[in-house]
């Protein structure tokens, strides 16, 4: 029955992700872009490190983690995956920055002159570097983590000067609409901030408006739920 259900989960796996990487050649052919140029980031928070096992023996490498206790645990389960390339999507505390920095990952959501030095200075202590997104609040909404377009350019040359990290690019989350469409102007206005800063990596772009993020020049797609099915239940962030 164990075995069983092992193929179950396995060909279930097997057509999500046959699903979304036909999306994602769809978009790109739409917006006249070559599917290559856009990443597929695995977004598996809260699912079990066995669901990133199965997506990964699939084909899959890049995977987004949302809580840095949550990150380091799987890390440690799945450290035998040698390629393995994980991806901090969530915000992190400064307490927790020293711990993110020791995991040798990427971090998508820096978003102060503040957090930049912490992890570059960590990294220099560590002998390493940083690879980072800077994330943009183009919705302007107070609830949520990121800078203020208008405070990016002073962010990117205080960056810039940081030997323990390395800017790729812009990372956001619109607002949330009724219709996908409607988020176009935020992940428009992104790409033109990455344009004229000289940017190349743009992740913007879920499960339910990976279309229209592509359309305007996603480079990396976050995907949950179509991935992996709706997230169990938890009990709060780790």
């Amino acid at each position: 029955m164990a075995i069983d259900n092992a193929n179950v989960a396995l060909v279930a796996a097997q057509a999500r992700l046959s699903e979304v990487q036909s999306r994602i050649r769809s978009a790109c052919q739409s917006a006249g872009r070559d599917p290559r140029d856009v990443r597929l980031v695995a977004v598996s928070k809260r699912h079990p490190a066995a669901a990133i096992r199965v997506l990964y023996g699939l084909g899959q490498r890049e995977f987004g983690e949302n809580y840095v206790q949550e990150l380091g645990d799987k890390l440690d389960e799945l450290q035998d995956l040698p390629d393995l390339r994980m991806r901090c999507i969530g915000h992190v505390q400064r307490n927790k920055v020293k711990r993110v920095v020791g995991f040798r990952c990427a971090v998508d959501t820096i978003d102060s002159l503040a957090h930049a030095r912490a992890f570059s200075d960590r990294a220099v202590e560590l002998g390493c570097q940083v690879e980072g997104l800077l994330q943009v609040n183009v919705g302007r909404e107070p609830q949520k983590a990121g800078l203020l377009p208008e405070a990016l350019p002073e962010l990117l040359a205080a960056a810039g000067a940081l030997p323990g990290l390395r800017i790729r690019g812009l990372m956001t989350l619109p607002p949330a609409t009724a219709e996908p469409q409607e988020r176009a102007p935020y992940f428009a206005e992104l790409a033109d901030l990455a344009r004229v800063h000289g940017l190349a990596e743009l992740s913007m772009g879920m499960s339910d408006d990976l279309e229209v993020a592509i359309a305007h020049g996603a480079t990396m797609v976050r995907i949950g739920t179509a991935l992996f099915g709706a997230r169990p239940p938890t009990n709060g962030p780790a």
